[in-house]
């Protein structure tokens, strides 16, 4: 009996620990004087999701108003955040929610008072550049890896990516969006996507120091100490046929214009897009230029409404089946071909809500 009784404490203990070692997906922290958030999904690359966009938004607004400044980075040294998880965004009902909220995430950082900095280490793609982009500061490492790979999906470059896109030197934004090309490094900076380099090595101590921090002055000077100075940007070769190519005022056109540079570049370039969704190609070409005339909550608007008429047509779903589900990398789309992408096609997308499905802010004066 005495056994028994002795062993009870344990075992109790025992369960109470797996009960309790669903780990959070997002974890929440308080160090000296910064709000410190780690995506904490490692094992699916910190992709986001329902759940861990709704823990951030009042969490985010609760640290803008307690903390000198906010920190985030993603668990594990793969991945700040792969994106958003799309396999869940295609439910007619939850994908609707998803993106409602995200898009008010993203509206968030675009405000923020505080200086909120990014730790872009690692795999940084989609909704990942959503949580960071907006933000006053991301910080690259060797390990970073960005890219908006949505056209290969049926998607477009959302998050505000026609805000920040369009945003970037000599048509890189356009390129970026349409090919979904990857970016490494220190490309990452000199794009403009980050706007400081510091060796992965360095991040720990970084994040010490800046928690003790109490101005944005202090936060910027610690910041620029840690930077190391950029390289030789790999597009650099190929920058003016970027900026030439894509200038171009449609997708049929740019593709003329690169079948007349005729380097490795180009045929490769030609390749990418040809593997790309139609439809969403020329959506994300009308995003873009649309997008560089607005201001940030105005690109969320429009996005979230092409947004929804991607979850309720064709392309968005086939390209997650094809590519993430039965895992086949052989969509149908429909329009099958460029040509067959009329305006009309492309406008349905943009068409305002009904007024109770539009996208609606949290702060939002009713």
């Amino acid at each position: 009996m005495m056994l028994k009784l002795r062993l009870l404490p344990q075992v109790t203990s025992v369960l109470r620990r797996t009960m309790s070692t669903q780990e959070p997906d997002v974890i929440f922290e308080t160090l000296n004087n910064a709000g410190i958030i780690t995506l904490n999904r490692p094992k699916v690359l910190n992709s986001l999701n329902t759940s861990m966009v709704t823990k951030l938004l009042p969490q985010l607004q609760e640290m803008e108003s307690s903390k000198r400044l906010v920190i985030i980075k993603g668990a594990g040294d793969k991945a700040f955040c792969a994106g958003g998880d799309v396999k869940a965004a295609i439910d007619k009902v939850e994908g609707r929610i998803f993106f409602h909220t995200e898009y008010n995430v993203n509206y968030l950082i675009g405000k923020y008072k505080i200086p909120y900095i990014a730790f872009i280490n690692g795999i940084t793609m989609g909704g990942g550049l959503g949580l960071s982009v907006h933000g006053r500061y991301r910080v690259a490492t060797e390990k970073t890896m960005i890219a908006m790979p949505e056209t290969k999906i049926g998607l477009f470059p959302d998050v505000g990516g026609s805000y920040f896109l369009p945003r970037l030197q000599v048509n890189l934004g356009l390129y970026l969006g349409l090919t979904g090309d990857r970016l490494k490094g220190k490309d990452v900076v000199k794009a403009g996507i980050a706007t400081h380099f510091v060796s992965s090595k360095r991040l720990y101590e970084l994040e010490k120091l800046l928690s003790r921090c109490t101005s944005e002055i202090e936060v910027d000077n610690l910041l620029n100490k840690f930077n190391e100075p950029p390289e030789e940007f790999s597009l650099a070769p190929n920058i003016k046929h970027i900026n030439y190519c894509f200038a171009a005022s449609t997708v049929e056109e740019i593709i003329e214009r690169l079948e007349k540079v005729q380097n490795d570049w180009s045929v490769k370039t030609l390749e990418t897009l040809h593997q790309m969704c139609p439809g969403s190609l020329k959506i994300t070409m009308r995003a873009l230029q649309r997008g560089a005339q607005l201001d940030l909550p105005q690109c969320l608007r429009m996005e979230y409404r092409v947004a929804c008429r991607a979850i309720e047509n064709h392309d968005f779903p086939e390209g997650v089946r094809a590519l993430l589900i039965d895992k086949d990398n052989k969509p149908q789309w429909n329009p099958k071909t460029l040509a067959e992408v009329d305006d009309d096609y492309v406008e349905s997308y943009f068409k305002k809500l009904p007024q109770d499905r539009e996208l609606q802010f949290f702060d939002a004066k009713l």
